[in-house]
């Protein structure tokens, strides 16, 4: 399985790709799509494009998006919430299944814990991606959320062959 996991935004959006055989998982490429400022609708079709090109070049068979998380400013959540419109389109136009995970569930996944620091998680993200070069912390995020998506889809795979024993 091959997963992308994707990590939202306006300015830079960010993307990991990650290997997953058996219970091991190898990094494949990571990066940020970014935008500069301008209308919204044309570093929407940036973000887009730049996702697309994602894809096309690293092949994924799952997707993986942090959710949104609502704060103060209300303008600034709308616009984050565009720019995860287009996180959540471009791998479904793509045929792929996506998974949604909070930020907290994936930090519990990478670390332990559910309310990690950013360094914490950067930090699980080398140790479990050994010789890994992050684009940026975008792109960290983006890892860790692929690698809690690995992390769900290995439990599913067991329990699905679990009840399959059962029923045998």
């Amino acid at each position: 399985m091959r997963v992308l996991g994707i990590d939202p935004g306006l300015r830079s959006m960010g993307w990991g790709v990650v290997d997953v055989v058996g219970s091991r998982i190898k990094h494949v490429a990571n990066g940020q799509c970014t935008t500069v400022q301008g209308p919204l609708g044309g570093r929407l079709c940036s973000l887009f494009d730049q996702l697309s090109a994602v894809i096309t070049c690293y092949a994924p068979t799952q997707a993986a998006v942090e959710q949104t998380f609502v704060n103060r400013d209300g303008a600034g959540t709308l616009k984050l919430g565009q720019a995860r419109g287009i996180a959540m389109l471009v791998p479904a136009q793509a045929g792929l299944e996506v998974g949604e995970y909070a930020p907290n569930a994936v930090k519990k996944a990478v670390v332990g814990v559910g309310h990690a620091a950013k360094d914490q998680v950067e930090h699980m993200v080398r140790l479990q991606l050994p010789g890994v070069d992050l684009a940026g912390p975008d792109a960290t995020d983006a890892l860790a959320i692929a690698i809690c998506h690995a992390h769900h889809a290995q439990s599913a795979a067991h329990l699905t062959a679990a009840v399959a024993r059962g029923a045998a």
